[in-house]
């Protein structure tokens, strides 16, 4: 077994060595992630809009359901969707099951909860009056609410990187619904998970190098976004 010295050496010379099998998994993570990320945000921003600003019965119990959701273990998430597709399951006929398209679907809905109760918050602080000069100014409902969210577009980009981040770095849902295949759906936080059980250091480091690496230029970048609009 080695040291943790020379295992930092080695994970180093794996990601400098272009090693096919660990940026593999990277990219499987990233494809998922990225995927999944795509599908939940739209969706999210335009449900958290609606309950910010439009009043209807149910409307603050939706929100504390949201609210609490976000914070629903990925592996309850990996349960409920490896339930649906099973073979004995109600989609268990699209054999989706340990695909990749169930990783993706399993990542949707742990995004969806997250992005949805922190875009409320971030849409509820903004300021009113902008909503309503558009409307005033006799803009669609739909351009009003983009200008809103221009105005607050830093706030949401962290709300997005806050959503992708947890996905990225979720195990349990990958786990059950991926089954950890080596090269189809073995991502970066189910390898790591793996190969520190086997007492195999190296890559694990290497991926969670890259994890790091993601995060400081995730947030290097909204800095640099918000330091350019700031006068």
């Amino acid at each position: 077994m080695e040291g943790p010295l020379e295992a930092t050496w080695h994970a180093l010379i794996l990601l400098a060595s272009g090693d096919a099998a660990l940026w593999s998994i990277v990219g499987i993570s990233f494809r998922v992630s990225l995927q999944a990320i795509a599908i939940a945000t739209p969706l999210a921003l335009l449900l958290a809009f609606v309950l910010a600003y439009l009043r209807f019965p149910g409307r603050r119990t939706l929100v504390s359901v949201f609210q609490t959701l976000q914070a629903l273990p990925a592996v309850a998430i990996g349960l409920i969707v490896y339930l649906m597709l099973t073979r004995n399951g109600p989609l268990g006929d699209l054999r989706l099951l340990f695909t990749q398209t169930a990783m993706v679907i399993g990542q949707v809905l742990l995004a969806f909860p997250l992005l949805v109760a922190l875009a409320y918050a971030a849409i509820r602080g903004a300021d009113r009056r902008v909503w309503e000069t558009a409307r005033t100014l006799r803009a669609a409902p739909g351009r009003a609410m983009l200008t809103l969210m221009h105005e607050i577009r830093f706030g949401l980009v962290a709300v997005v990187i806050a959503g992708f981040a947890r996905i990225i770095s979720e195990v349990g849902a990958s786990v059950m619904v991926g089954g950890n295949i080596l090269g189809v759906t073995r991502n970066i936080p189910t390898a790591i998970a793996l190969e520190t059980s086997k007492g195999e250091y190296a890559q694990g480091i290497a991926l969670g190098l890259v994890l790091v690496t993601l995060a400081l230029a995730l947030n290097y970048t909204l800095s640099l976004l918000q330091s350019r609009d700031e006068p």
